[in-house]
């Protein structure tokens, strides 16, 4: 079906609803929360459809189809008729605008690009308000610099400046595949993941990263034979072992107090400081 049809008889069904009185609505309400009425929820959903087509209207800038706007805007407010309590005495289209706006949001979300634009509630705020708050600034004081009027958002918002400025930069820029071709020649060759920066280790810092710990285990080695046999024990069961044990549990398999094992801890890593910085200064005498 063409989307201009389809808007078309969306618009003229919204029109042909009736606008319910506040009995009216009490009455579809209580139907469908005492009689699990079905057709009463639907009655109010489709009294305000016109809410339905006015909130889609405020998504427009988004570029996406308006049909299928109204179609999640529905959505939001079927769910509120069926959570609407009349007994609060809000009327529904109050109380609906909300799931609607709701709905509309998270689909604008889902389907505006092919990355997500953030799921917190501050991360929607900025997404839907930047723009707005940008324009708006930017109005009163065409002076201000581009930083200033992102320390303004993200004060406003309460989120931080690094934050505005990489939403700024999504909602600026068009998705991009990244097995695009890099170059307007046609022609097979790097593409856009080839420039993709890694944040892994260059292979020679990697080997290096293996063989200076090596050498760091085996200085811990050669260092605990310094110990004596209690501070070796303290020393393994809290520093060197998964599960690292207490001073109390501790004092109670040696027999002594928490302070006294406290003591022997901080003794033995004085001493294994010592041996290791003297065992490393021989390895760089000897490199």
């Amino acid at each position: 079906m063409d989307i201009d049809v389809q808007d078309h008889r969306i618009a003229s069904a919204a029109m042909a609803a009736p606008y319910l009185s506040r009995e009216q609505e009490t009455e579809l309400a209580t139907r469908w929360r005492v009689q699990d009425d079905s057709d009463a929820r639907d009655d109010i959903a489709m009294a305000h459809l016109r809410l339905v087509l006015s909130m889609a209207g405020k998504f427009r800038g988004f570029g996406l189809p308006k049909a299928d706007l109204v179609q999640e805007g529905y959505v939001g407010l079927l769910e509120a008729a069926a959570r609407f309590d009349h007994q609060r005495g809000v009327r529904f289209s109050t109380y609906a605008s909300w799931w609607v706006r709701a709905s509309m949001q998270d689909y604008v979300l889902r389907n505006w690009s092919i990355v997500r634009g953030g799921t917190s509630s501050t991360q929607k705020a900025l997404f839907f308000k930047l723009r707005r708050l940008r324009a708006k600034i930017a109005a009163r004081d065409r002076s201000m610099s581009s930083q200033a009027i992102y320390e303004e958002i993200a004060a406003s918002l309460g989120v931080s400046v690094s934050d505005v400025q990489v939403m700024d930069a999504r909602l600026s820029g068009n998705d991009a595949s990244l097995q695009a071709p890099v170059g307007n020649d046609g022609e097979e060759g790097a593409e856009r993941i080839d420039l993709l920066v890694c944040d892994a280790p260059l292979p020679e810092e990697q080997v290096s990263g293996i063989i200076d710990g090596e050498r760091l285990h085996l200085r811990l080695k050669r260092a605990l034979t310094k110990l004596t046999a209690r501070e070796n024990r303290v020393i393994r069961a809290r520093k060197l072992a998964d599960d690292s044990a207490t001073l109390a549990e501790l004092g109670a398999e040696l027999g002594i107090s928490k302070e006294r094992v406290r003591q022997i801890e901080t003794r033995a890593l004085e001493k294994l400081k010592m041996a290791m910085t003297s065992d490393g200064i021989q390895e760089l005498a000897l490199a």
